[in-house]
């Protein structure tokens, strides 16, 4: 990561020792650990069962307390509360109150953060398109699957728009586009500066969205890095072409042998991805309005996680915005000009009528000449009146 990037994390000699009842050390889970998050990035936390994964996680959320060590949350002690506005926590478990409904949930978890009734409102609903769950917004959350308890789960945990975002196995029990959603809203939250930590035993994410990773086995860091760096294998080569003519891999072949004098080697063809090829799968029955019952797919990414994009110009969008209502008033009192200057036309046509009424009355002389001129003339004027008011609209 760039030297300018500030860590949001760090972690110095960080240690946790679990005591059983006589105070006698029982477990050495977490054994003087360094490590950094560094702001805007993506760090996996992997490790098998019992490595001290979750314990490391904890103890960064406040929920534990270090033996030994320092550890420090945007430059806080983890047992800060000022700190907790700006963490975002999706555990192993979705532990979730089964009788409100998936909105309620929402609410409730958006209510903790001291949001107004209006903006819980708002998020709630925009994170439930987001996650594919909008339809089941009144069902309660004891009724759903456990894929659609993950999916509000996360969005619980992005209800505060944090900076920091802990993900506890954030794939486990999703289907492939569910992990596929997943992913890519993470790589979306990772372009906004947003900081991710993951845990997961689906290296394959891992590797799909991370930065870099830190491997735990025994309470310690075994391996830590870049995966360019971790995962680049500098003992072998290989090239990717486009589908040769059986004669020029014929040579290709002898090239390599004479080469390579005896070593071995595999040529083959490229292959994609069993998501690859599920999620082209999904996309073709989609795209032939295949009806299904089960969760859809999730909407954009909830628009006030994009907020933050909009602070670089709010300047700007408020002269514009300055500039369009300015615009729209002078539009408007045009308008309002155009439609007195009508209303007067059809009043001098109103009086021109009553006037002909008023010759006309008791007379028995021919009038037809005179009525047809005079109305023809308001007629006119009405008309004349019309094409200012077309033209003034016009160039609104």
């Amino acid at each position: 990561m760039a030297d300018n990037k500030a860590a949001i994390v760090k972690s110095v000699g960080l240690t946790k020792i679990f005591r059983d009842f006589w105070n006698r050390p029982k477990a050495r889970a977490v054994n003087d650990i360094d490590f950094e998050v560094q702001e805007g990035e993506v760090l996996g936390l992997l490790g098998p069962n019992g490595s001290g994964k979750s314990t490391t996680v904890k103890m960064i959320l406040g929920l534990l307390y270090p033996t030994a060590g320092a550890l420090s949350v945007f430059g806080r002690s983890p047992k800060a509360v000022e700190i907790k506005k700006n963490i975002g926590y999706l555990p192993e478990e979705s532990y979730l109150y089964k009788h409100l409904t998936a909105m309620e949930t929402l609410d409730f978890f958006g209510s903790l953060f001291n949001l107004s009734k209006t903006e819980r409102r708002r998020r709630s609903e925009q994170l439930l398109d987001m996650v594919g769950l909008s339809h089941v917004r009144r069902r309660p959350v004891g009724e759903f699957s456990k894929g659609m308890a993950r999916r509000i789960g996360l969005a619980q945990a992005m209800i505060n728009d944090p900076d920091l975002l802990i993900l506890d196995e954030p794939t486990s029990g999703l289907d492939p586009i569910g992990c596929k959603e997943v992913k890519d809203l993470i790589m979306l939250l990772k372009k906004r500066g947003k900081t991710v930590l993951i845990t997961s035993h689906l290296l394959s994410d891992i590797e799909d969205i991370c930065d870099r990773a830190i491997i735990l086995y025994g309470g310690k860091i075994r391996a830590k890095g870049s995966l360019n760096t971790l995962l680049l294998d500098t003992d072998a080569s290989r090239i990717t072409m486009p589908l040769l003519k059986p004669e020029v891999t014929e040579k290709v072949i002898t090239i390599l042998r004479e080469n390579l004098k005896g070593e071995d080697f595999t040529i083959d063809h490229p292959r994609r991805t069993l998501e690859d090829f599920f999620l082209g799968v999904i996309d073709q029955a989609k795209a032939d309005s295949v009806e299904t019952s089960g969760v859809t797919s999730g909407g954009q990414i909830a628009n006030f996680l994009n907020e933050g994009d909009e602070k670089s110009s709010a300047v700007l969008a408020e002269l514009l915005g300055r500039e369009e209502t300015k615009v729209a008033s002078d539009a408007e009192i045009k308008i309002e000009k155009a439609k007195e200057a009508r209303k007067a036309e059809k009043l001098k046509v109103e009086a021109e009528n009553i006037k002909i009424q008023e010759l006309t009355a008791g007379k028995t002389v021919d009038v037809e000449s005179e009525e047809t001129e005079v109305a023809d003339e308001a007629e006119s004027n009405v008309s004349e009146a019309d094409e200012k008011l077309k033209d003034i609209l016009g160039g609104k």
